[in-house]
């Protein structure tokens, strides 16, 4: 389906669960545009199908310029104001449920942006290039948040993300899987137990 954004229609997939109940709806951020990043990357996939275990709907979506959807790159200034438009867009096509955000990579950095614009109640990232996308640290969400990071990753410094984390002010929870690289290859099933036992948690 598409998605009004602010460039354009946004091309998007929306997964709904038999036993939704609408009052939770998700919205999965994916991997840098530029380097083959698409909704359909495997860890936003695995986020989107966690989600749909706890009954919540999750849209997944392209970002400008990525697949059918219209614009061009905009180094995470148009593709945060993607997020926040397809946020807005689920609150509204799910009238009073309570927002969740997750994202992987540059998406992670970019949920971590739209979740601290928005009443986002639940917030994953995983391996977030905070990085190379510039999170303000005066303006971060207030709500439960979870990173993932795997320890052996060539793209995101798990050790600088740990740090990074441990210094906010309300420091969210990090899950750091051993022997991960940065695409989870063969470890799929780990960060899904992972996410589910955290959201298992917070419910």
């Amino acid at each position: 389906m598409t998605i009004p954004g602010p460039a354009g229609d946004l091309e998007a997939i929306v997964e709904v669960p038999g036993d939704a109940d609408a009052a939770r709806v998700a919205v999965i951020c994916h991997p840098h545009p530029s380097y083959g990043g698409t909704m359909t990357n495997k860890v936003v996939h695995m986020l989107a199908r966690a989600c749909n275990e706890f009954g919540v709907p999750a849209v997944r979506f392209n970002f400008r310029g990525v697949g059918a959807s219209a614009g061009s790159y905009d180094e995470g200034v148009g593709e945060t104001e993607d997020a926040l438009a397809v946020l807005d867009w689920a609150a509204n096509r799910w009238s009073g449920a309570r927002l969740w955000a997750g994202g992987f990579s540059f998406g992670g950095a970019i949920a971590i942006r739209a979740a601290a614009g928005r009443d986002v109640r639940r917030l994953i990232t995983v391996a977030p290039a905070i990085d190379r996308i510039a999170v303000d640290d005066a303006r971060l969400p207030r709500c439960p948040w979870l990173i993932v990071q795997g320890d052996a990753d060539e793209l995101v410094d798990a050790a600088d993300v740990q740090q990074w984390a441990q210094a906010l002010p309300e420091a969210p929870r990090v899950a750091v899987l051993n022997g991960v690289e940065h695409f989870f290859h063969g470890r799929l099933n780990d960060l899904r137990h992972v996410v589910v036992s955290w959201l298992a948690e917070q419910s």
